[in-house]
This record gives C-alpha cells, sequence and structure tokens, in this order.
C-alpha cells in the first residue's frame, strides 16, 4: 500500500466542517474499524473482488446504527447485489452526491439511491483533503488526478461497464501543480487512467509541474510516443516512471479488445524513447486472449527481457461485470462461474480458446516466477552501469522484500524508511535533467528506486 485513494480524499474534502471524519484502509493492518465513538455515517466503496468483505463491514456497522452508504463500481455494475447491504447506494460521481447524502442524513430523510453523472465541470471538485490521512502509512500521500476518463473503450476494460459514462475532463495545469506543491511531497503519483490521452493538456501540465522541482509518474498509452519531444517534456518536468498498458504482443488480440493502439512490432522502439530520457517503464500485460496460445508467456517474459522493462504487471484476462467482454463470455458459454472473489486478474474465471483454465494460471504463476528471477532481474538492467545500482535496488525492494513491506506498514514506518530513498532519486533526476535540458552536456541516467508508475 504505497499511495492513499483519492475516493475517500475527496469525499472527506465534500464533507460540511461541523462533521468528525475519519479515514480507514484496511489494508494498512490498523486492526479493527473505527467504532469508538461508533460513526453515525460510513461511506464504504466497494470493489468487486472485495465485495463480500464490503458487505461484511456494512452489517457490522448497520447493526450497530450507523447508516451505510456504499458506492464504487460494483455498485454500478451489479446493484441489485449491492442494495440489500446499505442504507443508501451512491450511483455515479460520489464527489457530487456525498453532500447531498451528507445533508439527508441530517435531516432524518435518507433516501435509497443517490445518481450522479461524470458529466460535470472536473475543474469545480475540490482538492483533497489530504489532512486525515495517516502519513506516515506510505511512500507519498500525493496522490493527483488531472484527467477524468480515456480515449480507449477497451471491451475487458471496467472504463465499458455498462451505464457508465465517462467523458474526457481535464482540470487547469495550475490547479493540479498547486496540489502538489501544498502536500509538501517530493514524489507524486498520478492516478489517471490515461494522463496522454490529450497531448497538448499533457504538454501544457508539465510546463507547470517542471518548476516545482519534483518527481512524479503516471498511466499513459504507448501512443504518446507518437510525439518524440513530449517524452522529453515529461522527463525535463520530473516523471521518472510510466505505467503503459501494452496489454498484448499480439496485433490481433489488441484488436479483438478495440484497443488503439500502434502496432506491436514498433513497441520496442518507442519504450527506448522512455529510457533515452531517463523514465523507467512498468509494462502491463494481460493473458488468456483469444490469440494466445501456450507459448505466450515465455514469448512476453523474452520480450519483456529484451527491451530491459523495469517493472512488469500481468493479469489473466478477468470478464468484469456488466462489460463487453463479460457480455460476450456469457453469450459463448465460457464463464466457469460467478465467484466475485476469484475476479482478480490472478485467476481464470472462463475457458480460454486455446489452453485450459489450468494452464493459464499456470502459465501466469509461471511468467512472474520467471521476472522476479535473480537471473531475470540482472538480464533487465540498464545498459549504462551508473544507473544499475538504483534499479537493482529498485527491484529488490519491490519484487523480494514481501515480509520487509508488511514489517513496514503494520508499523507505519513507510514513509520514514523510503522518504530517504525518494529524494536521492528526485536529486539524481534533477541532475540528468540538467544534462537533457543542455544537449552539450553529459550526465549519467538518473537510476530511480522508485518503482515505475507505482
Amino acid at each position: 500500500m504505497l499511495t492513499p485513494t483519492l475516493a475517500l480524499t475527496s469525499f472527506a474534502a465534500t464533507t460540511p466542517e461541523d462533521w468528525e471524519v475519519r479515514y480507514w484502509d484496511e489494508n494498512l493492518l490498523d486492526g479493527r474499524p473505527p467504532f469508538r465513538p461508533m460513526p453515525e455515517l460510513v461511506g464504504i466503496t466497494v470493489h468487486l473482488t472485495f465485495a463480500r468483505r464490503a458487505f461484511e463491514l456494512a452489517h457490522w456497522y448497520r447493526s450497530r446504527g450507523s447508516k451505510v452508504i456504499l458506492g464504487g463500481l460494483h455498485v454500478l455494475s451489479c446493484p441489485e447485489e449491492c442494495a440489500p447491504h446499505a442504507d443508501a447506494l451512491a450511483v455515479g460521481d460520489g464527489v457530487q452526491l456525498w453532500p447531498r447524502i451528507v445533508a439527508d442524513v441530517e435531516s432524518r430523510q435518507l433516501r435509497s439511491k443517490y445518481v450522479a453523472t461524470y458529466e460535470n465541470n472536473y475543474r469545480e471538485d475540490p482538492a483533497p483533503r489530504r489532512s486525515i490521512l495517516p502519513r506516515q502509512s506510505f511512500l507519498t500521500t500525493t496522490s493527483l488526478i488531472a484527467t477524468r476518463g480515456c480515449h480507449n473503450r477497451c471491451g475487458f476494460c471496467y472504463l465499458a461497464t455498462d451505464g457508465l459514462r465517462m467523458p474526457y475532463r481535464m482540470r487547469d495545469p495550475q490547479q493540479i501543480a498547486g496540489e502538489f506543491e501544498a502536500d509538501g511531497q517530493p514524489y507524486g503519483v498520478f492516478i489517471d487512467n490515461n494522463l496522454g490521452s490529450n497531448r497538448e493538456y499533457l504538454r501544457k501540465l508539465c510546463h507547470a509541474l517542471r518548476p516545482l522541482n519534483k518527481i512524479w509518474s503516471a498511466a499513459v498509452s504507448i501512443d504518446v510516443t507518437d510525439d518524440p519531444g513530449l517524452i522529453r517534456t515529461m522527463a525535463l518536468a520530473g516523471c521518472t516512471g510510466v505505467f503503459v498498458g501494452f496489454e498484448s504482443l499480439t496485433d490481433e488480440n489488441l484488436t479483438d479488445a478495440r484497443k488503439k493502439t500502434p502496432k506491436t512490432d514498433d513497441y520496442a522502439r518507442r519504450v527506448s524513447m522512455f529510457h533515452e530520457n531517463g523514465i523507467q517503464v512498468n509494462g502491463s500485460f494481460v493473458l488468456g486472449f483469444d490469440h494466445d496460445r501456450k507459448d505466450v508467456f515465455a514469448r512476453t517474459a523474452g520480450w519483456v527481457e529484451e527491451n530491459r522493462l523495469e517493472c512488469s504487471t500481468f493479469h489473466i484476462l478477468t470478464p468484469y461485470p456488466a462489460t463487453p467482454l463479460f457480455k460476450q463470455m456469457e453469450a459463448e458459454g465460457r464463464l466457469l462461474h460467478r465467484d466475485w472473489t476469484l475476479y482478480d486478474t490472478a485467476h481464470a474465471v472462463f475457458r480460454p480458446k486455446h489452453m485450459s483454465p489450468e494452464e493459464l494460471e499456470q502459465g501466469y504463476a509461471w511468467i512472474y516466477e520467471r521476472l522476479f528471477s535473480h537471473a531475470s532481474i540482472w538480464r533487465r538492467r540498464p545498459e549504462d552501469w551508473r544507473a544499475a545500482a538504483p534499479y537493482l535496488a529498485m527491484s529488490y525492494l519491490y519484487k523480494r522484500s514481501n515480509r520487509f513491506w508488511h514489517l513496514l506498514i503494520k508499523h507505519h514506518l513507510v514513509h520514514a524508511v523510503w522518504r530517504p530513498l525518494v529524494e536521492l532519486t528526485r536529486m539524481r533526476h534533477l541532475r540528468f535533467r540538467e544534462g537533457l535540458a543542455d544537449p552539450e552536456a553529459r550526465s549519467a541516467p538518473p537510476g530511480n528506486v522508485v518503482a515505475a508508475g507505482v
């Protein structure tokens, strides 16, 4: 748990000042949920795989007199399932809905369902209330969001859920820079679905961020490299890592998924653009598409190593409820069950076309073992030896230290341990930027102990 969710801090920002607000995240291993005093109103974000746990918490609070509001994507896709577990459902933009819900609780006129669209002026949303966060428990409390939506509508993505219309919206770049500066952290994480959907906006945002001399990471699609100058602008503004949804190395899979993306045989050249500008790449891949055969695991692992991706994230293709992929799998009789706890992208919940569900799960486990191995970590080291040490530190701290992380989280030491390492990364990047800004100067690649696109 490295960065906080923005949902809860954004709702807190819209809560009237005469209400006491407490933030509780079960991932932080803080024991029992708040109950002294017992809250009058409880808001719970429901995620698909943790829906059962959300319902348990809702029952616990309701049985003790609290009013429980359930929101989140699972409420949109499966409202009939969620309704019995809540006093009210919040469907749509919770930032708009929360003040109305609080007012209705105060007047004892709570309705059973509240609905809002995402058509509002995104610039008018208040800044998240980060003061309620336990700062010592996070690598950084500066979770940021500058845009909402994505220019893609991939059939497997939650953004394609029935009833979810999320037009692309942008906040003023100076708003974002102001939030970043105010939180006092050296490192920020953009949680936008795709910060690069509007390249001109991204360029303006980078110009606003550059004077801060901070570092940040974000999710972008690979087509942002259509403009090589923009990649340099991102680096000069402090971008040290990107999370890129490659999804597949097979063009037919991407066509079936309706993902607008360059040809896969050009991915390697585009990855090198990031590396040349000191930006690490965390590549995301989906396994189990209809054109994937049993060799997909070895081919993907080989490509990741050949192109020296610093991090990689893998997901078993998962048909989320109410998405086009779910409807397709259901119509074809390929769904194995509806146990949402297993819809976590680590289990096969459908029948793949060219392998068994068991083979898909085994391949998923194998590719993680391969990429986390000492040999693979070494093969993917940066070509310039000066950046190797930070890369190796990042790889081992993130990928081979689960017990260490559990200890840090449990004892609220994440920030204390990581702050010096993050500051070291920031200083190295600033020196690299000086050379990047001056073509005649030569500087060592920055290296990074903060994983790309956290």
